[in-house]
């Protein structure tokens, strides 16, 4: 593939690790550095990816490459973003201050601008990001060596103010946590038709019995694997909810699970089926509606219209009264199985059970409806206290 458009940024950064460790062994700078995908068999064909420029510092013991992020068309905010990464041998003793032991090989840096994790300071790392350093990094480790990689994102902490990468943890910067090489528009109408035909591939056996999840984002697919749903069971879906509700419908599907952010999913229950920002984000007039149906106090009710976030609203609300917080986002939750189920019927008069299960910024899963506790039990998930 020499189609170099249109890629993750964690193939931007392991294309420019791998050039700067080129220079640090005193090979020649390649511009075009060749890509091998994690699961790939040796023969596979690799990805050829541009890098700007390498060189070695001063006193021949470290080098650096600088590379740009090209995400393809779509409204990525790490378009152009600048990539420096920084190698050297590390000649002492393995220290846990250097950073995230990615394997013996190699200690990783979280240099500027890149995301850590809230709590241990460690790079925000995918597993496709790390299975990608393995493949392509490791082979040019010579046997004994550790290399030492520090990765900046001189613009990181900048952008990442306009991300939600805070609500799930993620501080100081951009996260790496690309799943895949190539990168996807979720509010496209190309990805609406590539997700459809996943779904329809999937549900063509898909047993009646077993829900199928709708996870939002990356964060709720790892949220989902880690609490147990098999990824045979997982449908990755974008911003276009409404068309793939009825498309489940229309595929015979039983029982569907929506799993994600509840300051994505909040929007479902204000009527919104496409969930994309540039859209439409109306998250705290639902919820400030939400909250006057359940006929919270007035006092209340302003707090929550006049909060900044969806989730200063609830940890405002929480540490005011609890019960009344948990009443509210349990009525959320009920909301939006009944505003998914009336949408379904809008088209059609097939039979479907939309659940929904919402987590927060610490990625508990805190609330579902009626429907969404049933089909977590399928998997003996139980909500966070």
């Amino acid at each position: 593939m020499s189609e170099t458009k249109g890629l993750t940024l964690p193939i931007w950064v392991v294309a420019a690790a791998c050039a700067a460790t080129q220079v640090l062994l005193d090979q020649p700078f390649t511009s075009s550095q060749r890509i091998y995908l994690p699961g790939d068999a040796n023969n596979a064909e690799p990805l050829y990816v541009p890098v700007t420029s390498s060189a070695m510092f001063a006193g021949g013991s470290q080098a650096i490459a600088i590379n740009h992020c090209e995400p393809g068309l779509g409204l990525d905010l790490t378009r152009g973003l600048e990539i420096w990464t920084c190698v050297q041998w590390q000649q002492n003793s393995l220290d846990r201050s250097l950073g995230d032991e990615l394997e013996a090989w190699l200690y990783l840096v979280a240099g500027a601008g890149v995301g850590t994790l809230e709590g241990s300071g460690e790079a925000c790392l995918s597993g496709f990001a790390r299975q990608l350093l393995i493949r392509n990094l490791r082979p040019l480790i010579p046997l004994g060596r550790i290399l030492r990689l520090e990765i900046i994102f001189p613009r990181g902490k900048e952008l990442a103010a306009r991300t939600s990468n805070k609500a799930f943890g993620v501080v100081d910067g951009l996260a790496l946590i690309g799943t895949q090489a190539e990168t996807q528009d979720s509010a496209s109408p190309q990805q609406l038709q590539k997700t459809l035909d996943q779904l329809r591939c999937k549900s063509a056996d898909f047993p009646i019995d077993i829900p199928l999840t709708f996870v939002l984002g990356e964060n709720g697919l790892d949220l989902a694997l880690k609490l147990g749903i098999n990824s045979d069971q997982i449908l990755k879906v974008g911003n276009w909810l409404g068309p793939l509700l009825v498309a489940a419908a229309e595929e015979g599907v039983g029982k569907l699970l929506l799993f994600g952010y509840h300051g994505k999913l909040v929007k479902l229950a204000g009527g919104i089926f496409h969930t994309h920002h540039h859209l439409a984000d109306a998250r705290l007039e639902v919820i400030t509606a939400l909250a006057v149906n359940e006929g919270l106090p007035l006092h209340l009710v302003k707090e929550l219209a006049q909060s900044d976030s969806l989730e200063n609203a609830f940890l405002r609300l929480e540490s005011r009264d609890p019960d009344v917080a948990k009443r509210l986002w349990n009525h959320m939750a009920l909301a939006i199985e009944k505003r998914s189920a009336d949408y379904v019927r809008r088209y059609g008069s097939w039979t479907i059970q939309v659940g929904v299960a919402l987590f927060d910024r610490q990625r508990q899963l805190r609330w579902a409806g009626p429907f969404g506790q049933r089909q977590l039990s399928f998997w003996d998930i139980n909500l966070a206290v």
